[in-house]
């Protein structure tokens, strides 16, 4: 009697990896990567007491699970209903299936029409309520909105406007560079303004510091 065989067949099945990295730089030149910042900046000190505010920036978001090469990492995204914290990439299955509702892109001298339609169409297709485009070379902003047809929309008037979703309200008269107001009416500080803020801080520590030591006080160990 033959004894019969059994043949077993692997059905291992290789993870999906979401990499937190396109391999693109995060900006071109210091001017964007200054605007970037600022902006970021900006955008979670407009929100800094409310705890369900996402801001990041430069960072992959992957709106559907299982597909890892439909993503887009916007010079800046805002997602309300989102904690804030540290992740790797924006995985909207894991979030809720929340949509960033806002997302900037700050242009640099590489950008292209057709790069800058393919993103709208991806931010149109995937939920962004408010999608804002600036060059800080030639001034220009675009702004798109979305409409009651469900569709992001080109706004006709940009020099004054107030974002509905942020609060936040812009001033670009298209021959000079935006400014940018908080909800208060506070203007968002430029990158140079933050750094000259933050360098006048560590001297003013330092010089505390070195009174400490004068007196005979650690002030690493007090």
């Amino acid at each position: 009697m033959t004894t019969p065989t059994t043949t077993i067949i692997s059905t291992t099945v290789k993870p999906i990896v979401y990499p937190d990295s396109d391999g693109q730089p995060m900006a071109d030149n210091t001017k964007q990567f200054e605007e970037i910042c600022a902006l970021k900046l900006g955008c979670e000190a407009e929100f800094a007491t409310r705890d369900n505010v996402f801001v990041a920036g430069d960072l992959l978001w992957y709106p559907l699970q299982g597909q890892p090469t439909v993503r887009q990492a916007p010079d800046v995204l805002i997602a309300f209903g989102r904690p804030r914290g540290n992740r790797g990439s924006y995985k909207q299955w894991e979030e809720g299936n929340i949509a960033p509702q806002v997302v900037f892109e700050i242009l640099s001298p590489g950008n292209r029409f057709g790069e800058m339609l393919r993103k709208l169409e991806f931010y149109e297709r995937h939920g962004v309520q408010e999608y804002y485009v600036y060059d800080p070379d030639s001034f220009e902003f675009t702004v798109f909105w979305r409409s009651p047809e469900d569709r992001l929309v080109l706004q006709e008037e940009t020099t004054n406007l107030t974002s509905p979703l942020l609060g936040l309200r812009f001033e670009a008269p298209g021959d000079a560079p935006w400014t940018i107001h908080h909800s208060d009416g506070e203007r968002l500080k430029r990158y140079d303004e933050l750094r000259t803020e933050r360098n006048a801080l560590r001297e003013q520590v330092e010089h505390l510091q070195a009174r400490l030591r004068a007196l005979g006080i650690d002030p690493e160990n007090p």
